[in-house]
């Protein structure tokens, strides 16, 4: 009797270690109380634990019921027993209420927890906290932004990349039919040029069976300036990568080798030699228990070897460009500009209240990756007050002020010059020509492919210049910018205006916004347009503000103090 009792313990924690094991398998959380995904493992390894008790001892209280006739007598009202007797003697009682008083209290207390942890991390206890996740320093658009080589200007997106990577692996016939390009295509700076690079996959799982003892042969690298396209093969195959199965997956691999680090997404890169890397960035959280997500880390794992090396924040070697996500440095660049002046402020007031454009895109300076958006007032659609630049590497940022049109009125201002064409407008880039913010656009035909490009002015996004190669297009801007009828500025009054605004209103005049505004004691109106100072979306009335005005009606205003 008591062996069989030994058995069945044994084989209920059997099953229960095989069960929880396969579900770290699968969802591979951190061993890390600041993960929610452990808390998450935890309750359910716990509910695993409950339902294999429980249906062990049905099955065992069953099978001994049927062979020895038992009826049932009665529930003893004291220890919540179901007793059965035969004879009047008492035989078989079946209890599962402490198991599952314990285990389902252990579950109240993890949901507790996590209730805890999520309240304890809210914006509205911690907006300071979300604000100073990242820290903007003004910069200098001249002297940072350098006028760059018409020939080393990117024309490629990730778009246009996918597509002649795709077109570089049809060419190879014995690659294409067990093969297929990831859609990675990392951004980088490889040899002193902008770069995306990506590998192989598997193109099934039957592909894989044949081909992954050798692993994936090589990588696909696309030079977004000449749109140049190259299968680099390798010496040694790829032998850990996400197409990969069981413990060479590289998600599986990393946990295994670090059980208790968090990871975010990983990336492809390659160093200086060409030699492939995954680039693991390593999450600690800096806001409540788990909450502010960060980088402090990365794991670099040679997608040949192995091997693995793990890096402080700073300690990451020079060649990597993308330590952090884009997607989280937009997050903490809208956290930035919504917590200015507190939570409340956020949703009510919404003084100095700023968020990133719908859009980003990169830029190469001094053999970094920098992430480029546009920053905009909450209450300005249709202009930018400036833009930030952040190093992808070491999250360094810089705020342009540079107060003009948003992304979107630019790429629609670029297809307009071309609507007979159809063609698509790319996101832009934020250029410097003669000093002058200026975006660069490529346009695309309906197969994807880059056919002209154009330049469009940041400060009035009407001049526009277009052409069938980049120095054709930077010519025909110039020449819009000398032909563009601009009217002489007017006399400004000797003496500068202070009052109180009472009312204030924005509207669009030739393609920027205008602030019209009135002072208190006073019947003139005042016009100012967003390019004189990047304070105007978030004046409200009661605002002391002082300005030079100008003759005319309204009254131009043509400094801002």
């Amino acid at each position: 009797m008591k062996q069989n009792k030994f058995s069945s313990v044994l084989g209920r924690i059997a099953v229960s270690a095989l069960l929880i094991f396969l579900l770290f398998y699968t969802t591979l959380p951190a061993i890390n109380l600041r993960d929610r995904g452990f808390f998450q493992f935890l309750m359910v390894s716990v509910l695993i634990v409950l339902v294999v008790n429980f249906l062990t001892d049905v099955k065992d209280f069953l099978s001994q019921l049927s062979g020895g006739g038992m009826t049932v007598a009665h529930r003893d009202p004291l220890t919540g027993q179901i007793i059965f007797e035969k004879r009047g003697q008492k035989k078989l009682s079946f209890h599962m209420e402490k198991p599952l008083k314990y285990g389902l209290g252990l579950i109240a207390i993890l949901l507790a927890w996590t209730a805890i942890a999520t309240v304890w991390g809210l914006p509205l206890f911690n907006a300071s906290r979300y604000r100073d996740l990242i820290t903007l320093t003004d910069g200098d658009f001249s002297a940072d932004i350098a006028e760059i080589d018409m020939s080393n200007i990117p024309v490629v997106d990730r778009d246009s990349a996918s597509r002649l990577g795709d077109r570089k692996l049809g060419e190879m016939t014995e690659l294409v039919s067990q093969f297929e390009v990831a859609d990675n295509y990392t951004q980088i700076n490889y040899k002193g040029a902008p770069y995306r690079v990506t590998p192989l996959v598997y193109a099934d799982p039957i592909k894989w069976l044949f081909n992954q003892s050798s692993g994936l042969p090589a990588y696909i690298t696309v030079d977004m300036v000449t749109q140049q396209t190259d299968l680099v093969w390798l010496e040694s195959g790829m032998k850990y990568s996400p197409s990969e199965y069981f413990f060479r997956n590289i998600d599986r691999y990393l946990r295994f080798r670090y059980p208790t680090k968090m990871f975010d997404d990983v990336s492809f890169e390659i160093d200086d030699n060409g030699i492939p890397y995954w680039v693991a960035p390593t999450v600690t959280y800096r806001v409540g228990w788990w909450d502010g997500k960060d980088i402090d880390g990365a794991v670099l794992v040679n997608a040949v070897t192995g091997e693995c090396t793990y890096y402080q924040k700073e300690d990451v070697p020079q060649w990597i460009d993308q330590l952090y996500a884009s997607d989280l440095i937009i997050t903490q660049l809208d956290d930035n500009g919504k917590f200015q002046n507190g939570y409340w402020n956020s949703i009510f007031g919404q003084r100095n209240v700023r968020r990133t454009t719908y859009g980003y895109n990169y830029l190469a300076i001094n053999d970094d990756v920098y992430l480029y958006t546009g920053m905009s007032s909450v209450t300005a659609d249709q202009s930018n007050i400036g833009f930030v630049l952040v190093n992808l590497r070491t999250k360094e940022t810089r705020f342009y002020t540079v107060p003009g049109a948003t992304e979107q009125s630019a790429m629609a201002s670029a297809q307009g010059q071309v609507q007979h064409l159809n063609y698509t407008a790319t996101f832009p880039l934020l250029l410097n020509i003669s000093n002058r913010p200026t975006y660069f656009i490529s346009l695309k035909d309906a197969a994807g492919l880059v056919k002209m490009y154009a330049f469009v002015d940041v400060e009035q996004y009407q001049i526009v210049g277009t052409g069938q190669t980049v120095d054709e297009a930077k010519e025909n801007y110039r020449q819009a910018l000398n032909l563009e009828d601009v009217e002489a500025a007017p006399e400004t009054q000797a003496d500068p205006v202070t009052g109180i605004i009472s009312a204030v209103e924005s509207a669009v005049v030739s393609g920027n916004t205008c602030y019209y505004f009135t002072l208190e004691g006073s019947e003139d109106i005042y016009s100012a347009p967003i390019t004189l100072s990047p304070e105007l979306p978030f004046l409200q009335p009661g605002d002391s503000v002082t300005f030079v005005p100008a003759e005319g009606s309204p009254i131009p205003v043509v400094e801002w103090r």
